[in-house]
Formats: C-alpha cells, sequence, structure tokens
C-alpha cells in the first residue's frame, strides 16, 4: 500500500475547511468528515486506507485547530454550519456523504439540513456515531462554562482527551479555550422541528456509553423517511478509537453500501 498524504484542495474543495487523503480527481463518492470536541482533521489521517481511492476520505478542518489555530472557533452550529454551506457546498460536488462523532454528528445533521434549506444537494447517507438524537433531552447542565477543576472532572469522565495534556499547563491554555468554545457550542444547542430529511441514517454508539444510551440512538429514526440502521460496539463515548472493536469495518461496510448505491443511481441514469 502506498503511503497516504494530504493534498491541498482545488478549486471545488476550499483549502482552508478541508484536507484530502486520496486524489481529488478519482473521487466517486466524497466522505465529508467531522470531529468531536477539541477534535481536527489529524484524527481521521488514516482513514483514507480503509477504503479505495475512488471513495475518497475529506477530514473537515474547523477554525481554531490545526493550521486554522488562530482563528477564532464557533461557539454556536447554526453559524458554523451556515459557513460550511458558504465555503464548502455552494458548488457542484461529486456524491457524498458525511461521518461526524459526537459534536461532529451534530453538525453532520444540522449542516443536511442547511443545504436542504437552500435547495442544494444534500449528503446520500449520514454515519453518526457517540451523539443522542436531537429529540431527546439532555439530563445534564452544561459543562462549558464549568469551573476550571470542575471542567478538567467533566473531560476526564469522557475519557476522550489524553491524560498527559491535563499535566502540562502550557498545552492546556492553548487547548482548553478551544475545548470550552466546542462544549459551547452542543450546550446552546436547541433542536427546532423541520420534515424528516429523506437520506438514510446509521448510527453507531458504544455499549458502555453512560453518556448516549441505545435508545437515545434510536431515536435518530424520527429524523429521516429513509431507513435508520443501529450499531453498537464495546467501549464507551470514545468506542471509535478502540482498534479491538469492529467499528472501522462496520463502517466500510456501510460507505461502500452508500458508494455501490450510488454508482447504480448513475448507471441507471446514464442508460
Amino acid at each position: 500500500m502506498t503511503d497516504i498524504v494530504f493534498e491541498k484542495s482545488s478549486s471545488a474543495l476550499p483549502s482552508p475547511w478541508l484536507e484530502h487523503l486520496s486524489p481529488v480527481q478519482g473521487h466517486r463518492l466524497r466522505m465529508f468528515c467531522f470531529p468531536y470536541a477539541g477534535g481536527n482533521a489529524h484524527v481521521f489521517r488514516l482513514w483514507q486506507r480503509h477504503y479505495p481511492a475512488n471513495v475518497g476520505v475529506c477530514p473537515v478542518q474547523l477554525p481554531g485547530r490545526g493550521r486554522r489555530m488562530n482563528e477564532p472557533p464557533f461557539t454556536r452550529i447554526k453559524a458554523l454550519v451556515k459557513a460550511l454551506a458558504d465555503a464548502v457546498f455552494s458548488g457542484s460536488q461529486a456524491p457524498f456523504v458525511f461521518y461526524g462523532h459526537s459534536m461532529g454528528a451534530l453538525i453532520s445533521f444540522e449542516l443536511a439540513r442547511e443545504l436542504r434549506r437552500r435547495g442544494l444537494a444534500g449528503p446520500r447517507q449520514l454515519f453518526l456515531s457517540g451523539r443522542r438524537a436531537p429529540t431527546v433531552p439532555d439530563n445534564e447542565g452544561p459543562i462549558f462554562n464549568l469551573p476550571h477543576d470542575q471542567f478538567i472532572a467533566e473531560l476526564k469522565r469522557l475519557n476522550g482527551t489524553p491524560p498527559e495534556l491535563f499535566e502540562l499547563s502550557e498545552v492546556t491554555e492553548l487547548f482548553f479555550p478551544l475545548l470550552r468554545a466546542d462544549f459551547e457550542m452542543i450546550d446552546t444547542y436547541t433542536y427546532e422541528s423541520e420534515a424528516p430529511l429523506s437520506c438514510p441514517i446509521t448510527v453507531y454508539g458504544g455499549l458502555q456509553d453512560e453518556d448516549v444510551s441505545p435508545e437515545a440512538l434510536r431515536d435518530w429514526k424520527k429524523q429521516t423517511t429513509g431507513t435508520c440502521e443501529q450499531r453498537l460496539f464495546p467501549g464507551n463515548h470514545f468506542f471509535i478509537q478502540d482498534p479491538k472493536n469492529e467499528f472501522h469495518a462496520a463502517l466500510r461496510r456501510d460507505v461502500m453500501k452508500a458508494f455501490q448505491s450510488v454508482n447504480g443511481d448513475s448507471r441507471a441514469h446514464q442508460k
């Protein structure tokens, strides 16, 4: 297998927002990947190896992280998805799907709805992990505005932040403002009722996730007129990082099924 490298985006895929793990010209389906709170495009750096070159993994780089560290992060999802729709999806696109974990799942969902409001082509499918359906109430209070020690305690409970970061004061000074901004985006989110999407939704969860129950995942079926499938794996909220479970194999099967559907539609249209 050849080494996978990041590529600069073409004019069809604006460079500030996206990284590319395979040649853009060969994509027949793109999977835009949205990170969890505090995450960046780097967390998807090895994902292309799971897919053929004509299925392009396109990690989304949000402001405030990575090479965009000097840009202020968003604190409201509505503003973020409008900026994404303007910058990335206003022109013509190859068929695409969205994948997002936790905060990224919420961004994926609201971006799909924003594209529909604009009359633009939306994702062929949503792949969402580690996030309860938007109609399921949050029984926990906001954490973005907690005092420093309590905020750290919550981060440790979620098990998504490398433990060594808590020991390095210079790192926490840089990283924690971004985390607070991301959690503010989540904590201030308010679901507004709209017609269900038409694209299928597949949801993934961790069996030991204390914040997202299987029932909370199951309610995603209310957000589509298409199919809604649920898959559960051993692990906590960050089960997607566990190399011992079958998450990546399952996601690959699901994405390739969407790929086959897209190409079937294309061949039928050409006849």
